[in-house]
């Protein structure tokens, strides 16, 4: 393995831009390696470190080897990148650095120098390709042994363009063919391309698509004129609803059917009612439109479009199934309600929900497919949920109730549901200021339904009248205001209205209601300053209960310890001086100084005291510990240590005998606690 030094030559010579070749015998161009070969001078021109590093790691830090395996070989001699012209690097010393034994024959006066140890297999090269193509760019990795034209394919796969309508320019060395091999070109590893297609057309302006855009966000006013009553109508669409959507609400404001009205006012490109008014070629803001009833049911769409001046456009979404209805005895105006109301999509609410949430999802998930998504947010849930959402809350939250009242069949509907109940104003207002429910009364057992819920909620007058009202007369916007002991009904808003009415009467019910909750935020406020300083009174007796308990408590605690510790202590010392005085019994007797040899210890305690005792020399180490315990100084809490030298006697072997541990004829000794 080359060491640091080695491999940093190696790195060096590896990564310059120059080339050489490699002859059989060290020429003048040539340098030894770092492992003692004549190598290449500074021959690959890879810049990235990290790249360069990598391929020496594959081949083991082996140069000609990582050399070999990147510049391909032709001929025995080493290429690079940069054509063919070899430099000479500085010159070789063969004194210093000896040649290896050239081969025996050769056709060529060059070939590549293999090193002696095993050659490591070439790993396959990866290069990457960064791709632009308008304001797009494709990242495409591939090994150097593919070729041009497989990039092409990956690109018409993420491009979506044919690869013969595709020309891959950036190439260093020119245009290529799609057959081209990648290593043959010597790439380095990140390459940038661009492609180009002069066949194609190009995309069109983004300044189009965002003048639509905007177009499509804007509100139109339309004012329709009715020529048959001279009456005037001021609608507001938004761009994005279609010629057939402003057809239908007005067969609800005038009772025209969408095949029998005859306009006025279109543009001539305005030719399909499918199309959207941001792409009619209205005029924004405003524009004026005319409305009649056909003078004949029967007249074909030639005849009218010979007998119109103006530009006159006839519905074209309606089929002639219907032409000759009248010779059936079935009158226009029937016919023509039937075909408007299987327009309509599925029922607002199922009849005979068992569940009141989810007859508002399907309520607010039809809702949203008739009219759009700017519409006030329903609320989920049973009215009395909706009760305890609005009202059962602190009073800085509570809100006014608003219950919407639907009727399919009313001719008002289609037009207060998109021109008020869906003005930005009106949904922004509600949103802020109320809670709102909604419900639909066009079926029978759901009016019933609701008819039985207001009587409970608000009374019989308010159930009455709502009973009394006329399917013309719906929808219907109830405000609901909740009090101390009951709800009140603050207005009942019919369908007939503007949406400058609607507004007003909303904020006029908010401002009785900001009145009223005022006053309740500051009941609510006296109250709970009340409630607070008696919780706080509560508080603080309860604290001081607890102060006093923890208090005797800790007391009992102590002295119980204390009794505890106390009995312990009693008994250990019982206990300790019961085996005092066992020891003290068990000890032999002290021998006369003229009996067998006799060893005579002094023994100097922690409060200077000395303790002397003979021992025959032939006893245990034992006896002595036994002596020291039962003069009230256990062993296994005192060291028993002597001085010169200094030595632990109580960690020497106990059934050794005094003559065996070296404490005869006499010595001195003394008691030290043990930490």
């Amino acid at each position: 393995m080359a060491s640091n030094m080695d491999r940093e030559m190696i790195l060096a010579d590896f990564q310059v831009k120059r080339l050489a070749l490699v002859p059989l015998s060290p020429p003048t161009s040539w340098v030894p390696g770092a492992s003692g070969w004549p190598l290449p001078r500074a021959c690959t021109g890879i810049e990235n470190i990290d790249e360069a590093i990598t391929l020496l790691e594959q081949n083991n830090w082996d140069l000609v080897a990582a050399i070999n395996g990147v510049i391909p070989q032709e001929n025995g001699i080493l290429q690079s990148d940069y054509g063919s012209e070899t430099i000479s690097g500085p010159a070789f010393d063969p004194a210093s650095h000896p040649a290896p034994a050239p081969a025996p024959s050769s056709s060529s006066a060059f070939r590549p120098v293999m090193p002696s140890r095993q050659i490591v297999e070439r790993q396959p090269r990866m290069l990457d390709f960064r791709v632009e193509y308008r304001d797009r760019n494709v990242d495409v990795v591939l090994e150097d042994s593919c070729t041009v034209g497989e990039i092409k394919q990956i690109l018409e796969n993420e491009l979506q363009i044919p690869v013969s309508k595709m020309l891959l320019k950036g190439w260093k060395t020119g245009d290529v063919e799609d057959s081209t091999v990648l290593k043959s070109l010597h790439l380095p590893k990140n390459n940038s391309l661009y492609v180009l297609t002069p066949d194609l057309p190009p995309p069109s302006s983004s300044s189009h698509a965002s003048a639509l855009q905007e177009s499509l966000n804007q509100n139109f006013m339309l004012i329709i004129t009715h020529r048959e009553v001279q009456r005037e109508y001021n609608l507001n669409f938004s761009g994005s609803s279609t010629i057939q959507e402003v057809k239908r609400n007005v067969y609800d404001l005038t009772s025209i059917p969408v095949r029998h009205q005859l306009w006025e006012g279109w543009p001539t490109s305005a030719t399909d009612d499918s199309m959207c008014l941001a792409e009619s070629g209205l005029s924004y803001p405003c524009h004026r439109l005319t409305v009649g009833r056909r003078s004949s049911p029967t007249q074909t769409r030639e005849q009218s479009e010979e007998q119109s001046t103006d530009v006159h456009m006839v519905s074209d979404s309606d089929g002639d199934d219907f032409e000759d209805a009248p010779e059936f005895g079935v009158d226009d105006g029937e016919v023509f309600g039937m075909a408007s109301t299987a327009l309509r999509k599925s029922p607002m609410m199922p009849e005979n929900a068992e569940n009141e949430g989810d007859a508002l999802l399907q309520f607010t998930a039809e809702f949203s497919s008739r009219y759009g998504d700017c519409h006030p947010v329903f609320f989920i849930g049973s009215l009395e949920a909706a009760f305890q959402e609005a009202f059962y809350v602190k009073a800085r939250d509570r809100k006014l109730l608003a219950i919407y009242l639907h009727h399919d069949e009313s001719v008002l509907t289609n037009v207060f549901c998109s021109q008020m109940l869906c003005a930005e104003s009106i949904v922004s207002y509600l949103s802020q200021n109320f809670i709102t429910w909604a419900w639909d009364l066009t079926k029978d057992a759901n009016r019933a339904r609701f008819l039985t819920m207001c009587n409970r909620h608000f009374g019989s007058v308010i159930a009455q009248t709502i009973r009394t009202q006329k399917t013309d007369q719906f929808p219907l916007f109830l405000i609901i205001m909740g009090k101390r002991s009951s709800n009140e009904v603050l207005n009942v808003i019919q369908g007939n209205t503007t949406v400058d009415e609607l507004m007003m009467r909303l904020m006029a019910a908010m401002e009785i209601f900001t009145a009223q909750q005022q006053e309740d935020i500051k009941d609510e406020d006296e109250r709970e300053a009340r409630e607070n300083v008696k919780r706080e009174q509560d508080e603080a007796y309860r604290l001081s209960l607890e102060a006093d308990r923890a208090k005797r408590e800790a007391h009992e605690r102590e002295m119980a310890e204390q009794s505890r510790l106390e009995q312990i202590r009693k008994e250990q010392e019982e206990e300790r001086e019961a085996i005092r005085l066992s020891l003290e019994q068990a000890l032999p007797p002290e021998p006369k100084e003229d009996a067998e040899p006799v060893s005579k210890l002094r023994i100097r305690t922690p409060s200077g005291e000395f303790l002397e005792r003979r021992f025959l020399a032939s006893n245990k180490l034992q006896i002595v510990f036994d002596f020291v315990t039962s003069k009230g100084f256990p062993w296994n809490e005192f060291k028993l240590l002597s001085t010169f030298p200094r030595r632990d006697i109580t960690q020497l072997d106990p059934n050794k005998s005094l003559l065996e541990v070296k404490l005869f004829p006499q010595e001195t000794l003394f008691l030290e606690a043990k930490e």
